[in-house]
């Protein structure tokens, strides 16, 4: 029987204290690129795996690192003058039962499709150089893998921590919602001068929210400056109105503030990503596993993108402890709020972690009350990691979005 610690949270959540701040890195910032590769080789792996060998074999392909090019943007155009480069390593099964596996080739095309199917200014073909340097995995580590396939009991492959929480509060909540809706199709559709590179940096003070947005402008959909400023301009009012939606605070917010006022310094690019011209990125720097950086809240540094779904709590105890505490404030009503932290230990079993910490808010002299409740909601979300990855690569749960699961 797993012990499981629940306690009332200290002070009031971070939408109840004086200021909070919560960060998002849009689709083509250099960090979330690398993400989101790392996890699209991940995913064509895992279901090159069980369509082959019926179950996912052992890989982690979780590192990757984006060598920012270099660019001339210019207004009606521009070019690319030196491609980005992108590395992707890590380590895969490539060879199983005598059968060789495609890591090079699922890696080409996996990455190569999600930068033309997501970023729709930048043509993969001529923009981008990629590098597979996925090597086997360690042997230890492959035979725990092989270990708890053989005895269908999950083995964690690693001594890491996973933390979750629920809800978003008004600013979490706003910045999400502005995030979702500048980085979709719509928006893009209606607005191809805005690029996939957008960073919301968002404050709040008291009930004044304000949104800091970064968005790379593409040069060849603007023929003037003040084409360019016009659009800036859209894309702020976007964000105020779409903020202004998810909460009852005043919302204001700026675009691209580092512009000088003449117009000498913009940010005008070729391909919508900052990655074009000079900015690296790196896998694991970005995004939290709920889409969000909330450094008011527990985080932990670990990477989520990447890692393989069967038994590496790196990824899957971060996903579940956000499952868990939606769930608590889904049904629990005592509970305005929940924090939950869990610990593993390698080798032991992925349904045992070695420290499960739940943190209730606004349930006060009741929370000892409600730990069998809390404690059956633990119990029910850690014995669905057995089968999560079923849910992963049928992309049923997300990295990356909130809430996890599909809307």
């Amino acid at each position: 029987m797993i012990e499981v610690h629940v306690r009332a949270a200290p002070g009031p959540p971070p939408g109840g204290l004086p200021v909070e701040v919560v960060e998002h890195k849009g689709l083509g910032h250099p960090d979330s690129i690398c993400d989101s590769l790392a996890e699209e080789l991940s995913l064509r792996l895992s279901r090159h795996y069980a369509a082959r060998f019926g179950a996912v074999l052992h890989h982690n392909v979780d590192k990757a690192l984006l060598v920012g090019g270099a660019a001339a943007p210019a207004f009606g155009g521009g070019e690319v003058v030196k491609p980005i480069e992108i590395f992707l390593a890590g380590r895969a099964t490539s060879v199983y039962r005598g059968e060789t596996i495609p890591v090079e080739d699922l890696a080409a095309e996996g990455s190569l499709a999600w930068l033309d199917g997501h970023l729709h200014a930048l043509d993969s073909s001529r923009h981008v150089r990629l590098r597979c340097l996925v090597r086997p995995g360690a042997a230890e580590l492959v035979e725990l893998f092989e270990r708890a396939r053989k005895s269908g009991t999950v083995l964690a492959n690693d001594t890491s921590c996973g933390v979750g929480f629920a809800p978003l509060s008004e600013l979490e909540t706003a910045v999400s919602e502005t995030a979702r809706a500048l980085n979709g199709r719509k928006f893009l559709a209606a607005r191809p001068a805005a690029g996939e590179d957008i960073k919301i940096m968002g404050l709040r003070e008291g009930n004044r929210i304000h949104l800091t947005v970064a968005c790379a402008m593409i040069g060849r959909f603007l023929p003037s400056l003040a084409d360019y400023l016009e659009m800036k301009a859209k894309v702020a009012g976007a964000a105020r109105e779409i903020a202004a939606r998810a909460t009852s605070c005043d919302v204001t917010a700026e675009v691209n503030t580092a512009d000088a006022p003449d117009g000498s310094e913009i940010y005008l690019t070729v391909t919508g990503t900052s990655a074009e011209s000079g900015d690296d990125g790196g896998a694991g720097r970005g995004n939290r596993a709920n889409g969000l950086i909330t450094p008011f809240r527990p985080m932990t540094m670990e990477s989520v993108a990447g890692k393989n779904p069967v038994s590496h709590v790196g990824k899957l105890y971060n996903l579940v402890a956000g499952l868990i505490a939606e769930r608590i404030v889904a049904e629990i009503p005592e509970a305005a709020g929940a924090q939950c932290g869990l610990v593993s230990q390698i080798g032991r079993p992925i349904k045992e972690p070695r420290l499960v910490d739940v943190a209730l808010f606004g349930a006060g002299d009741g929370t000892e009350r409600l730990r069998p409740a809390v404690a059956a909601i633990v119990a029910q979300e850690l014995d669905r990691l057995d089968t999560m990855w079923r849910d992963l690569i049928a992309g049923k749960i997300a990295i990356n979005r909130w809430p996890f699961a599909a809307r």
